[in-house]
């Protein structure tokens, strides 16, 4: 199981309205170089590279959405498949969510999968927010 840490500055960066968990494009962009707590936005990610199944920038988190009980927010979005299509993909260990509306592309957080994988062609590979079938929460703010 893939373990979720939040960058430092999404925090503030979403008291400040920078992110709209309801409304915004959040993607996935793939790394093999660890992320920092640091990091702000996605230029200070080291993106594996392009081509072979992965496009620079990542892929879009669809049915993104934001709802609330009892004082808990719960982000959601579906899972993430990447395919290895050509040869084979360059190795990843970190998948980086990130909001693509916002102006500089602010960092939310990463999952961590514990090493480092290599997809062979027609091989896949799904970013699954709680490990849901389909996808699940992102992350909660209470």
């Amino acid at each position: 199981m893939a373990t979720f840490s939040k960058f430092n500055d999404f925090a503030e960066q979403l008291t400040l309205g920078t992110h709209n968990l309801n409304t915004a494009t959040f993607k996935i962009a793939l790394t093999n170089s660890a992320p920092v707590a640091t990091n702000t936005v996605l230029a200070n990610i080291t993106q594996i590279a392009n081509g072979n199944g992965y496009t620079t920038g990542g892929s879009t988190v669809p049915n993104t959405a934001l709802s609330e009980t009892s004082g808990t927010a719960t982000f959601v979005g579906d899972a993430v498949t990447f395919t290895a299509s050509g040869s084979s993909m360059a190795a990843f260990q970190y998948a980086v969510i990130y909001n693509d509306t916002a102006t500089n592309d602010e960092l939310v957080g990463w999952w961590d999968y514990g090493s480092a994988l290599t997809l062979a062609v027609g091989e896949t590979f799904t970013v699954k927010p709680s490990n849901a079938a389909t996808g699940g929460t992102i992350l909660t703010l209470a």
